[in-house]
């Protein structure tokens, strides 16, 4: 396996495996590296060595039907003296394969091979000498879900966990959620890559990007305006994570979750879609958060999108120096834990 220069320049490098799941069946992933140019140092008459590596290491899951491309984040987590990684899952992104389903995965648990193995090649990247470096795990939205729930089934690898925006719960309430897994379960069981024909929303993207009314540079074959298709086994085993969320996760480690101030999910464009979660019913996953473990803190951002991270430049400051506080309290410089 070799690292080859990533899309997003030369800041960034990227390596494509293969990842068996429990299955038997062997998954395509990649693993996005951060490597800034200025990452050397002087010694002596101008000659260069690598930068050591920083004890503190971050992995981001990215959300459905998306990839990773914010380099904003990146560069923040660098500064922060983390080394940077990104998946980008299968089935999503730079890990898409011809004539498979953009997004589908029909059981949460199928991203358990080929997280674990991310995290054992960033690993890898350190001397046997030094030790594992501590491990941050960070996702978005559907990201965050399956972030969740792999720390759960995994305890003692992540030392801390930060959710954007997680996916934890359907609109309005655990009965919606009931009802829609009633409804899904027998043709998922039958058809798992059935599409369901449901209302198409592009307001989301609408805010983000730059083809629309957002600044933010997008791969319409990654990130379609659309999305891609729900598909009954997909819709299934997001449902069953949410029921594994309502019953409890014990998570034993400092969680973050960063959430918009209020959401904005109707079925036509309104402006105050470009200050809400167009996506999520924050008040829900706010309540479901306090289910993830034992200490969570819940930040607010008012006029947040829903990656909190993409939104208008004022509002994400906010964003990055609330997560630089919980980082200064949870995180040690040292990559231990308080």
């Amino acid at each position: 396996m070799k690292w080859h220069t990533d899309i997003l320049g030369d800041d960034f490098e990227a390596l494509t495996y293969q990842a068996t799941g429990a299955d038997s069946v062997e998954r395509t992933a990649t693993l996005v590296r951060h490597v800034p140019k200025g990452g050397t140092d002087r010694q002596g008459q101008g000659h260069t060595v690598p930068r050591p590596l920083p004890r503190r290491s971050i992995l981001f899951l990215h959300g459905w039907s998306d990839y990773f491309f914010n380099v904003e984040l990146a560069e923040f987590w660098t500064n922060k003296g983390f080394e940077f990684f990104a998946l980008d899952m299968h089935n999503h992104g730079r890990s898409l394969q011809p004539d498979t389903h953009g997004g589908f995965v029909a059981d949460l648990d199928d991203y358990d091979a080929e997280i674990s193995k991310a995290i054992g090649l960033i690993s890898s990247l350190w001397p046997e000498e030094a030790g594992r470096p501590s491990l941050t795990l960070m996702g978005h939205s559907t990201g965050g879900l399956v972030a969740a729930l792999w720390v759960s089934r995994h305890p003692g690898v992540a030392a801390q966990l930060v959710l954007n925006s997680p996916w934890l719960e359907m609109h309005g309430s655990s009965l919606v959620r009931r009802a829609a897994r009633s409804m899904v379960g027998p043709l998922a069981h039958y058809r798992p890559e059935a599409v369901l024909r449901l209302p198409e929303r592009g307001f989301y993207w609408r805010s983000i990007s730059s083809e629309a009314e957002g600044e933010w540079t997008l791969d319409a074959k990654y990130r379609p305006p659309m999305a891609f298709p729900v598909r009954a086994g997909w819709l299934r085993a997001v449902l069953a994570g949410h029921s594994r969320v309502a019953r409890g996760l014990r998570i034993d480690i400092p969680i973050l979750v960063l959430l918009s101030g209020a959401s904005e999910t109707g079925m036509f464009w309104t402006e105050a879609m470009r200050r809400t979660d167009a996506v999520l019913d924050v008040n829900t996953i706010a309540i479901r958060a306090m289910a993830l473990g034992r200490s969570v803190t819940l930040e607010r951002i008012d006029g947040a999108l829903h990656d909190v991270f993409l939104s208008p430049a004022h509002v994400r400051a906010d964003a990055y120096a609330r997560l630089s506080r919980w980082i200064r309290g949870y995180i040690p410089d040292d990559g231990g834990t308080e």
